[in-house]
């Protein structure tokens, strides 16, 4: 975050903004952006019970004067080992600012779980969208799902592979869109121990990935990425941004510069938004999926390269 250190070497050391700074630039960061985060004329709702078998619970952000709005669903990342959804308030208070209602669930992480379950659980959490968002002003029939790393990949297979909300008496229909930031799409061979162990056994391997689902009947796509992630490469979302098209599906993506794989949620805030135009992007495609834009914003983006 070269921005970030450059202001550092101006402000000196002993600032107190200075330390604010430094805290950013290295994104220990989710607290000081959280602290940071504005929460003018929303109202936040926390700790909210959907699966009570499993001990898990969202949180809503909401315009107070929210009514029959989009709906945001937000799964935060960690290698599905780690986090919390209260690490997320600022990309709660961002995303309801701009005029949505945003839920941020939880999910059991491994090794206390292994795959599918955390998929499940983050079905379990859409049902109970469907089934309450017009309590907190949302419409339930316009639902964006959005992730970052492995909260992207658990988007991702909830928006290619209809069995898990069809598990629940619901449907894929549900989606109007899938927003997808620094995504593992396409990550075989597995290398590490603990993913082995995860997405085991091995005969099962390429049913894990998203791109086996990808036959062009997914619900519309962005897929965005940062060309110096290293955490995710880029060829994730490469390869299924190939794959959802060349079956027909509709599918978008964005791959800017100047990213990390942590910045690229970082960006989702009030204080780092200036670092890319990642949020109107999110802000434009979900009104367009859900036909709630305004006449003058209508016209789709280009796609990206």
């Amino acid at each position: 975050m070269r921005v970030l250190t450059d202001t550092l070497k101006r402000l000196g050391s002993a600032s107190p903004l200075a330390s604010m700074m430094r805290a950013l630039s290295d994104f220990s960061g989710a607290g000081v952006l959280n602290v940071l985060a504005s929460s003018s004329g929303l109202e936040i709702s926390c700790g909210i019970t959907f699966d009570l078998c499993n001990g898990l619970a969202l949180d809503v952000y909401r315009p107070r004067a929210a009514e029959q709005a989009p709906v945001i669903v937000f799964y935060w990342g960690g290698r599905w080992e780690e986090g919390d959804r209260s690490m997320y308030r600022f990309v709660g208070c961002e995303l309801a600012r701009k005029g949505f209602v945003v839920v941020i669930p939880n999910y059991r992480l491994y090794p206390t779980v292994r795959f599918p379950a955390f998929i499940e659980d983050s079905a379990r959490a859409v049902g109970w969208v469907h089934a309450r968002a017009a309590d907190y002003g949302g419409d339930p029939e316009k639902i964006v799902l959005l992730g970052h790393s492995a909260g992207a990949y658990n988007a991702a297979m909830l928006a290619l592979n209809p069995a898990y909300l069809d598990a629940l008496g619901g449907s894929r229909e549900w989606l109007r869109g899938m927003i997808g930031l620094g995504g593992p799409y396409d990550f075989l061979p597995l290398v590490d121990e603990d993913l082995k162990d995860m997405f085991g056994p091995p005969s099962g391997y390429p049913l894990t990935q998203p791109i086996h689902w990808a036959d062009g009947s997914n619900p519309p796509l962005l897929l965005i990425e940062s060309w110096d992630d290293r955490i995710v490469y880029p060829k994730n979302t490469l390869n299924l941004y190939a794959q959802v098209r060349a079956n027909g599906g509709p599918v978008e993506k964005y791959l800017p510069h100047g990213l990390s794989h942590e910045m690229l949620i970082g960006v989702v805030s009030n204080v780092l938004a200036f670092r890319s135009d990642i949020v109107s992007r999110i802000v434009e495609f979900t009104h367009r999926v859900t036909d709630t834009a305004p006449a003058v914003d209508r016209a789709p983006r280009p796609c990206g390269g």
